[in-house]
């Protein structure tokens, strides 16, 4: 299968503006990379930050679909995000460093991180919810939603999944290279000077990718369910 590349980004980047659900994910990245930026990610949890942490982290993973009313996570408020902003303040420097390009050598690591993040919340988090949350903080692994697995070709977050990611990356650095994608900035609406990560960027090909497929599929399915002419 051929993935477009530029293709695909520019699909899911055409729904992206300042107000639009997906640009949740910069508001959210830029807050937790500006703590990192400045040394200050063992702050993130302080009094006078944690509120604005755990909305800042909240209200993405609401837009990005995670407070439906089938999800456990729909009945708690935005300070069931308290551990979670926690364990996101404690994390090693280490940790803030990972991107796409370590995932071939350092998936455990990577698989830690998502058992220690899975443990802070106080629902019982899905594969999905990790991994958005991860996304949105480190910027170091693409969700695993439906439409990432579906265009990937994984059925769950796991070490195989993720040294494929990785190689992924190493065959394709020059086009996930390339585009220079920069967070959208809260108050006027335009460019920062923080691009996406490389995870990130994955993320959004396969995840247009998954949409790409399941619409194929669909109208497949459209084509042979509608009567031919001999039957209308």
């Amino acid at each position: 299968m051929t993935v477009h590349i530029g293709a695909n980004l520019k699909a899911f980047l055409d729904h992206r503006a300042p107000d639009a659900r997906y640009a949740s994910f910069d508001y959210c990245f830029n807050h937790f990379q500006t703590a990192r930026e400045a040394g200050e990610t063992d702050r993130l949890a302080d009094e006078d930050r944690l509120l604005q942490s755990c909305l800042q982290l909240g209200f993405y993973l609401a837009s990005w679909g995670m407070m439906r009313a089938s999800g456990e996570f729909y009945k708690r408020s935005v300070r069931g995000l308290v551990p979670v902003v926690k364990q996101i303040a404690a994390e090693p420097a280490s940790t803030w460093d990972l991107d796409a390009h370590n995932l071939t050598h350092d998936a455990d690591q990577v698989l830690v991180l998502t058992r220690r993040i899975r443990n802070s919340f106080s629902v019982s988090a899905s594969d999905t919810l990790v991994t958005k949350t991860i996304l949105g903080v480190f910027g170091c692994v693409p969700a695993f939603d439906r439409y990432f697995r579906t265009g990937f070709g994984c059925s769950t977050l796991c070490k195989p999944a993720l040294k494929r990611i990785g190689k992924y990356y190493d065959d394709n650095r020059g086009e996930i290279d390339a585009p220079k994608v920069f967070t959208l900035d809260f108050a006027t609406g335009e460019d920062t000077e923080r691009r996406y990560p490389k995870a990130k960027i994955i993320d959004m090909v396969f995840f247009q990718e998954g949409v790409n497929l399941e619409r194929r599929k669909q109208q497949l399915r459209q084509a042979q369910t509608r009567p031919s002419p001999d039957q209308s």
